[in-house]
């Protein structure tokens, strides 16, 4: 009889994680070829796309990427169907690939907020619709949405990306709706703040030793009291990508260190 941890086993799966040349996609293609799942990635960037496959071989996995515009519909469907001919059926979408620009509302373009649009929302809806007519037919699927704390709070510059993530929450929970009843699963990753490379001029301390007023101001948000690292949020990724999350739907999973149940402290109680 099968055991628990057999239920997390992506052995058999192919799973797609867009914009996963770096950062916290590049730690949830990881997580899911760790658990078994043939993973590939795609970056609308060739560079990109070079470099992360020599990271990820360097880091001990074979996976698979290419070329491709997550905004353009026929690049989408090209791609799916080159990774069909290659692995076969798309079992698991992570809908990772995005960007953020942060100019304060009156000052932007409407170009400039189609852009941010363009890749955080309309790209999910077009992978999406790509690959749940083979899901289907395959008798279930996973869909995992690369969602946000802007998909709950605002913030000052970020009305473009909030507004992405907050409709990327409701697509999650639509995308239930629709295609629960195909044993399809469409759920939503919540990163608070985490420890990358693009986010460390964030925590980078002054001449004189003194902290980051912005990273002191997330601690004193964080009931954790630090910032999360990606291996937090691999075992949800996982989790959500397996057969253990079966009767999981439409839910947004925040991994914040519990910033968004927290109304926080004075910044100054916070040690350097």
């Amino acid at each position: 009889m099968a055991g628990i941890l057999d239920s997390f086993s992506l052995n058999g799966k192919v799973a797609w994680v867009t914009g996963a040349s770096y950062g916290l996609g590049m730690a949830y293609a990881m997580a899911l070829a760790e658990a078994g799942a043939t993973v590939v990635f795609n970056s609308s960037n060739a560079e990109r796309v070079q470099k992360a496959i020599s990271e990820y071989k360097a880091a001990g996995f074979d996976i698979y990427g290419a070329v491709c515009d997550v905004t353009k519909e026929d690049e989408v469907a090209s791609f799916v169907a080159d990774v069909e001919k290659r692995f076969g059926t798309i079992n698991i979408l992570i809908n990772n690939a995005g960007i953020i620009k942060r100019i304060p509302m009156t000052e932007m373009t409407l170009a400039e907020w189609e852009d941010v649009i363009n890749v955080d929302l309309t790209g999910p809806f077009i992978c999406s619709k790509a690959v749940i007519p083979a899901m289907i037919k395959a008798g279930g699927g996973k869909i995992i949405n690369a969602c946000s704390m802007m998909s709950e709070f605002g913030r000052e510059t970020v009305s473009a990306y909030a507004s992405a993530k907050g409709g990327l929450k409701m697509l999650t929970r639509n995308i239930c709706s629709e295609y629960g009843r195909y044993n399809i699963q469409c759920n939503g990753i919540g990163p608070g703040y985490i420890d990358t490379p693009q986010t460390a001029p964030l925590r980078q301390r002054g001449a004189d030793g003194s902290m980051n007023p912005f990273d002191r101001f997330i601690r004193s948000k964080t009931p954790a009291r630090r910032w999360g690292h990606t291996d937090d949020l691999k075992g949800l990724a996982v989790f959500l990508a397996s057969n253990s999350s079966d009767f999981v739907n439409g839910q947004i999973i925040y991994i914040d260190g519990g910033i968004s149940a927290y109304i926080g402290q004075d910044p100054s109680n916070i040690e350097d």
